[in-house]
C-alpha cells in the first residue's frame, strides 16, 4: 500500500495512492499521527482524485530527526577512493530541507556553486526504539520512500563536516509517497537510479549496501532514541556528480528523477535564485 500526504483544493489529506488516483483517508491528522494511531488503517473514500490534480507534501513533514548515512554503497566508496568504513558514517539533515514531489530544489549562487544529486532509499520509523537488536528491526519500520540527498559539495568539503552543505532549504526531497513495509519483502533487492534531464547518472541496487538495514538501524538505536516518523536516508550509490571527471554539478532548470524499484519516482527541478 502507498500512502501520501497531499493538498487538494487547499485542504490537507492523508491518502492511499492506487492506479493514478489518490483516495483520501477518513482520518484527521498527519502521517506521524497515523503511525502512532493504534488501530487498523482508516477507511478510504470511494471516489478517487486524479493524481495530477493534487500537490504532494513529503510523506512525513515533522520528523524529530532526519538521519543520513555516508559511504554506505560499495560502488560509491570505490568511486571516492575511500576505504570502506568499519561502522556507519552518520550525519543529519535539518527538517527545513524537506520538500515533496515536483517541488523545486533552490539555492543561491553566492552560497553554493557545486550542488549535487544523491538518490537514496529512505526508511520511515514506526515505533520508538532504543538499543534495538537487528533481529527486531523490521517490525519497527513503517515504510520506505524515495529521497534525494541534495548536497552543496563546496560547503560540505570546505567545512570539513557535512551538516551545512546537506541542510540548505529544499535539500531533502522526499516522496512522492511511502510504501508500507510489508509491501516490500526485501528492501535489499531494489534497483535504484537517478536521472538528470533524462540521462541516467546513478544506477545500482540496494544489495550494494555495506551496512544492511537491520544492522544500520540497530547501530543508530544504540546511540540515540528513534521515534515514530523519523527518517533515515540509507546512502547513495556511485555516479554522483562530484566524483565524475570532470565533475558535473546541477544547473538552473535541471530535472532530477530518483527511481527506486517497487517504491516509485521522485521528480524535482532545480532553481537558482539571485
Amino acid at each position: 500500500m502507498k500512502l501520501a500526504q497531499i493538498i487538494h483544493q487547499n485542504q490537507h489529506f492523508l491518502a492511499e495512492v492506487s492506479e493514478e488516483k489518490v483516495y483520501p483517508l477518513d482520518f484527521k491528522g498527519d502521517m506521524i499521527d497515523l503511525i502512532q494511531w493504534e488501530n487498523p488503517l482508516p477507511a478510504k473514500q470511494s471516489t478517487g482524485i486524479n493524481i495530477d490534480d493534487v500537490e504532494f507534501l513529503p510523506p512525513v513533514s515533522r520528523p524529530s530527526k532526519i538521519i543520513a548515512i555516508g559511504l554506505n554503497y560499495r560502488d560509491h566508496a570505490s568511486e571516492t577512493n575511500i576505504q570502506i568504513p568499519e561502522s556507519p558514517v552518520v550525519f543529519t539533515k535539518f527538517s527545513n530541507s524537506l520538500i515533496g514531489h515536483n517541488k523545486a530544489v533552490c539555492w543561491q549562487k553566492h552560497i553554493t556553486q557545486q550542488v549535487d544529486y544523491e538518490a537514496e532509499l529512505a526508511i520511515i520509523i514506526k515505533k520508538e526504539m532504543y538499543h534495538c537488536s537487528p533481529e527486531n528491526i523490521y517490525p519497527n519500520i513503517w515504510g520506505y520512500t524515495c529521497a534525494n540527498d541534495i548536497s552543496a559539495r563546496d560547503l560540505q568539503f570546505g567545512d570539513g563536516q557535512w551538516v551545512r552543505g546537506k541542510s540548505l532549504n529544499t535539500f531533502c526531497p522526499l516522496g512522492p509517497w511511502l510504501v508500507l513495509a510489508d509491501a516490500v519483502p526485501d528492501p535489499h533487492a531494489l534497483d535504484i537510479q537517478c536521472l538528470v534531464n533524462g540521462t541516467i547518472m546513478q544506477k545500482s541496487n540496494t544489495s550494494q549496501m555495506i551496512f544492511p538495514i537491520p544492522e544500520l538501524i540497530s547501530f543508530l538505536s544504540d546511540h540515540f532514541t528513534l521515534y515514530p516518523g523519523d527518517v533515515i536516508l540509507t546512502g547513495t550509490p556511485s555516479g554522483v556528480g562530484a566524483f565524475r571527471y570532470p565533475p558535473i554539478f546541477l544547473k538552473h532548470g535541471d530535472r532530477m528523477v530518483v527511481d527506486i524499484e517497487s517504491i516509485g519516482q521522485l521528480h524535482n527541478d532545480c532553481q537558482i535564485k539571485e
